[in-house]
């Protein structure tokens, strides 16, 4: 099942259009929360930006150190100054553009088409006419690589290569992607066509990034020593301690550090071989052993088939040993998910596609640890008892001495996780590291899982032992806890920024502020020991973060659902906010109608708040009652309702068709408490309903507009298993449902994700929660849609659907989509169907 709700989905069409910017088409984003484009001077302490809210916009000039902020078009005396040179009405200034001369405090100004030198803005100024200027990207503007945003408008920027060697420019993607854009000869400019803020990267002619820069509107970007040079000393002055003062040495490949050997692999054998001559060579393990295998087999989902990938041998930095992972073979044949395309664009006859998809039960190889001395090539018995059972067992490198290695431990189940610690002299595993649960450890999707190296004898871990997720340090010689980092009833959700030489973490957090949505993410920081903890952003609202250059100040851009965004810069010690960037009036600027508004009640438990939205018609009349539809995304790995500000959701399409549309977070997803996430596990037929129904009815007391009476619920994927299921379970309830490319049967999906919450071994429980298992069940009226290609969830689940409904002589209706893949149903044609199935089962309003 796709872990991405509808909305989320979404993610991919932005995806997908960076890409088309960066070929030169223009789309309209929707979402309104950004930083504004930054022009900084060559130091650093001063930047202007122009703001877009109001009419017209503003061009703002703002010092860092001053921590003032200045419309230029507001400064009285700059104004009355313009207009005497000009010999113009001050009424009549037009200030159209401005640049930083070099350093900080001088300024070019084009204003009413003529140019001028402005210096001290922010004291007693100096003003002078000018020659025109040209735009040219400082060279300051080189930094480490981000990824490309949204597009602010169509540009071009000319790329000069000072240097004696060619380049090659390329794009950098929203997932940091590089596309090539060609070479530019050494002495030679290019033209390229981009997108204000879009990043570029230059490239060495091995491949190595020597820069990247954001593009600005109509610049020169000029690529010399001077400039590389401030490059590299800008990645000094930035770095955090990630890449620095590593206790964690990893030397992947089957070459030896020293260049002396090579380890092959031949047949199902790891061999040494000498790099030198090739003539000396050792089979390291001494026998063959065709149960094991020194071929990478993967973990169920595919065989390697490139040489180079065949093989996981990790060298100590001096080449004095080689650790080798082993594959123990499944006596089973892997799982294939066989589909038939009905409809292929190049031929009449359909086609007969397979992939490899393992699923929940099915036998996955089994990796153990191969330790070998260099000195008398023999091997040192390392004993698998530690990590006998893995579903991922991965190498994680070499201490500081290298008289050790270290390897993380996901155990099959998801209830046991280590952090592994073997010796070389002896082979001895011990464990620094354990956590264990009695339900599950959210390790998949980006969970809770984090990792980080304080120094040769220290780390930070995430755990929920408390009932919420902290960051703990660890003693690797002790092996145990020495302080809580974090700690209280919320949880620590992502880190931003691991500062090991200030020993210090700055990260986002979630539930921290009373009477806010405990799902806004908000920015903070703490030292290492757990002193100086400090919640850095505000605003009632989500927030998202960025840097400045310096590491000394950050951007802060929060919003909620009903609220446009407000962007801060803020000191990242204090949390001490520098000065308003901009804000967006959400009634002036997006108009006053209540498109969507927030809502909580009490759940299940009368105690817990849970949250959701609701999406109101376009043409709401109070007068008037709707039938509400519920659009459901209750996948465990994340919350899935929104929280920022965007100027439509996709639920509106089916609210302005004549209903009220409602999404809710309950029980059973992620990011609350333990115990709230607990409600999953071998239960996700649940999907939190008991919340949802009691959310609805509270909502519906507040709002008599709404009737419960008729009540339909849609969705994709887990969202698809999830609105059968409503039918089935709680069908006194919901009357109407539409479930697309559901996961109707958790033995018949993606083995990851639903042995995550269902466990393994595969029991009981995973019939008491099928929709397939459990289809006589079925009230009310069920639409089902499926993609007949599709590869995420066997579509082979839906049909299952399809005869047990039948078999039990249930009426429903099935809308197979040929040529398409999953999430067909959200496609226009299937997206109408379903809204015409609301609207002759719910009706329209009354």
């Amino acid at each position: 099942m796709l872990p991405l709700p509808s909305y989320q989905a979404s993610a991919l069409f932005r995806a997908t259009t960076f890409f088309l910017f960066g070929l030169g088409l223009s789309l309209t984003p929707t979402v309104q929360a950004q930083v504004p484009e930054l022009h900084w001077s060559n130091d650093g302490k001063q930047f202007w930006y122009r703001a877009k809210s109001g009419s017209p916009s503003q061009l703002i000039l703002v010092d860092i150190a001053k921590r003032k902020a200045i419309p230029l078009a507001e400064h009285r005396e700059l104004r009355q100054k313009l207009a005497e040179l000009l010999d113009a009405d001050t009424q009549e200034l037009k200030l159209q553009e401005i640049r930083f001369a070099g350093e900080s405090g001088t300024l070019l100004l084009k204003c009413n088409d003529q140019y001028f030198t402005l210096k001290q803005a922010f004291e007693e100024f100096e003003i002078g006419p000018s020659e025109p200027f040209q735009s040219t990207q400082p060279d300051s503007a080189f930094f480490l690589p981000p990824r490309s945003g949204e597009g602010q408008g169509q540009t071009h920027i000319e790329i000069s290569n000072e240097l004696d060697a060619a380049i090659e420019l390329v794009w950098i993607g929203r997932r940091n992607s590089r596309t090539s854009y060609g070479k530019v000869n050494a002495g030679q400019s290019h033209r390229q066509h981009t997108f204000v803020g879009h990043v570029w990267g230059i490239l060495d002619s091995n491949g190595r990034l020597l820069a990247c820069f954001e593009a600005q509107n109509n610049a020169t970007v000029k690529i010399s020593e001077k400039s590389l040079k401030n490059v590299r000393r800008e990645q000094r002055s930035r770095a955090n301690g990630r890449d620095r003062d590593t206790w964690l040495t990893t030397v992947r490949g089957s070459r030896s550090p020293d260049r002396k050997w090579t380890a092959e692999i031949r047949e199902e054998d790891a061999w040494l071989v000498s790099s030198t001559d090739g003539e000396e060579e050792h089979l390291l393990d001494g026998q063959a052993d065709k149960e094991w295998s020194y071929n990478n087999l993967g973990s169920g989902t595919r065989y390697y088939t490139n040489p180079s990938e065949r093989g996981e041998f990790f060298w100590s930095p001096k080449s004095d040993f080689l650790v080798a992972l082993q594959t123990k073979r499944s006596d089973k044949e892997q799982r294939r998910v066989h589909y038939v395309e009905s409809t292929p664009r190049d031929q009449l006859q359909p086609k007969l596609h397979n992939y490899q998809y393992s699923k929940p039960g099915d036998d996955l190889p089994i990796k153990r640890i191969k330790l070998f001395s260099m000195a008398n090539k023999l091997e040192i018995p390392v004993s698998s008892e530690l990590f006998a059972n893995p579903f991922s067992l991965r190498f994680l490198g070499w201490s500081e001495s290298a008289d050790r290695f270290f390897v993380h431990y996901n155990q099959r189940g998801h209830q046991v996780v280590r952090v592994l610690e073997v010796r070389v002299e002896d082979g001895m595993v011990r464990p620094i590291i354990e956590e264990k649960s009695e339900s599950f450890i959210h390790y998949s999707d980006g969970g809770k899982s984090v990792f980080e190296q304080v120094s040769a004898d220290q780390w930070i871990w995430a755990s929920e032992r408390s009932g919420w997720n902290h960051l703990y340090r660890y003693s690797r010689e002790q092996a145990k806890v020495l302080n809580a980092v974090t700690s209280g009833n919320w949880n620590f959700k992502r880190m931003v920024r691991f500062d090991r030489q200030a020993k210090k973490i700055w990260f986002m957090a979630v539930g921290l502020h009373e009477g806010q949505d405990p799902y806004h993410e908000h920015f903070c920081s703490v030292n290492f020991d757990g002193s100086e903890f400090k919640v850095l952003t505000d605003g009632d609202g989500t927030h998202k973060i960025s840097f400045t250059r310096d590491n000394k100040n950050f951007f802060d851009t929060y919003s909620r659902v009903d609220m446009a965004p407000t962007t801060e810069l803020r000191d990242a010690e204090s949390g001490e906010k520098i000065c308003l960037l901009q804000t967006k009036e959400t009634e002036s600027e997006f108009g006053s109608r209540r498109l969507t508004s927030r809502f909580s009640a009490k759940g299940r438990d009368g105690k817990t708040d849970i949250w959701g939205i609701i999406h109101w018609p376009r043409d709401f009349d109070p007068e008037k009652k709707y039938a509400v539809i519920e659009q459901i995304y209750a996948g465990p790995h994340d919350h899935h309702v929104p929280k920022s500000f965007r100027t439509r959701f996709g639920a509106h399409n089916v609210a302005d068709a004549g209903f009220i549309v409602v999404q809710i977070d309950g029980m059973g997803t992620a990011w609350r408490s333990k115990a709230f996430h607990d409600k999953c596990y071998k239960n996700l037929r649940d999907a939190g309903f008991p919340d949802r129904i009691a959310w609805l009815k509270a909502a519906a007391a507040e709002h008599p507009q709404m009737d419960l009476s008729r009540v339909g619920i849609y969705g994709g994927s887990a969202g698809g298993q999830n609105a059968m299921a409503a039918l089935l379970w709680h069908n006194e309830f919901y009357k109407v449902a539409v479930a697309d490319c559901g996961c109707h049967d958790n033995r018949m999906d993606k083995i990851w994700w639903n042995e995550q919450w269902m466990g393994w071994p595969v029991d009981q429980s995973y019939i008491e929660n099928s929709n397939m298992e459990n289809a006589h069940l079925l009230e009310g009226h069920l639409m089902l849609t499926l993609g007949e290609m599709d590869e995420n969830v066997d579509p082979a689940s839906t049909i299952q659907v399809v005869k047990k409904l039948i078999d039990a002589d249930k009426d429903f209706e099935f809308v197979l989509l040929p040529g398409r893949g999953h999430g067909a149903g959200e496609s226009r044609w299937a997206a109408q169907k379903r809204l015409r199935f609301f609207q002759t089962h719910l009706g329209v309003p009354q």
